[in-house]
């Protein structure tokens, strides 16, 4: 946050559409921050900011390869913009760590509206109580899980889907049951979600075939005990 506003920084190698973004984000009361490719981006990361619009196909690094550098680093949301729709593109950026996918063209409403409900979540007043699931502790104040005293870094979604399972105990969610409750959205297709709950387990060392944190109700969804 910078000067009291939410910080957004958009990285797009095309001039006309970084700009007109920057614009429309401007005059909506953010403060915005501007890149013109992937390894400007990276350069640019930093605590203050409170979410990243990245453009996916560009020169020197994609936006891919930054998001990837900055998840390394900060867990602010990270939204992609790409030309394409298909669903191994949104797996490859949910992957790495992104919270949501805008494809062009986009109306202005779209992106403001996209941009405004990922912020009213990460912005929403944090839950006092923490819930535990086996060893591990869910911090929702600090939006952080741990176990044996060791902070086990996770991503804003990858925290809001735990959290989603471990404070609806027993309740079986489908894929498309967890997608629209995070993101109170339609499903971006079963894929992603996987790739979400893939990553989740794989932070928490957690072993698919006998899990002791997120388990499978196979062909119907995940639950936790």
């Amino acid at each position: 946050m910078k000067d009291g506003k939410k910080l957004i920084l958009i990285a797009d190698d095309d001039v006309q559409i970084r700009e007109i973004v920057r614009i429309l984000l401007s005059a909506e009361g953010y403060s915005v921050l501007t890149a013109e490719n992937g390894a400007q981006a990276a350069a640019l990361a930093s605590e203050e900011i409170d979410l990243y619009l990245l453009d996916i196909n560009m020169p020197e690094l994609s936006g891919i390869a930054a998001a990837e550098q900055i998840r390394q680093r900060f867990d602010a949301p990270i939204v992609f913009l790409t030309a394409y729709s298909g669903e191994s593109d949104k797996v490859m950026g949910f992957s790495v760590g992104a919270d949501d996918y805008i494809v062009k063209p986009f109306s202005n409403a779209e992106l403001l509206m996209r941009l405004r409900a990922i912020l009213r979540r990460t912005a929403a007043a944090p839950q006092k109580n923490s819930l535990a699931i086996a060893d591990l502790l869910l911090d929702p104040e600090r939006q952080s899980a741990s176990r044996g005293g060791e902070t086990i870094p996770l991503t804003y979604t990858e925290f809001q889907i735990l959290q989603l399972l471990a404070t609806n105990r027993k309740k079986i969610f489908s894929l498309e049951n967890i997608y629209q409750s995070i993101w109170n959205d339609n499903a971006v297709g079963n894929d992603a979600i996987m790739v979400h709950i893939k990553n989740i387990r794989k932070k928490l060392k957690d072993d698919s075939r006998n899990p002791t944190y997120i388990k499978t109700a196979w062909g119907k969804g995940y639950y936790v005990d």
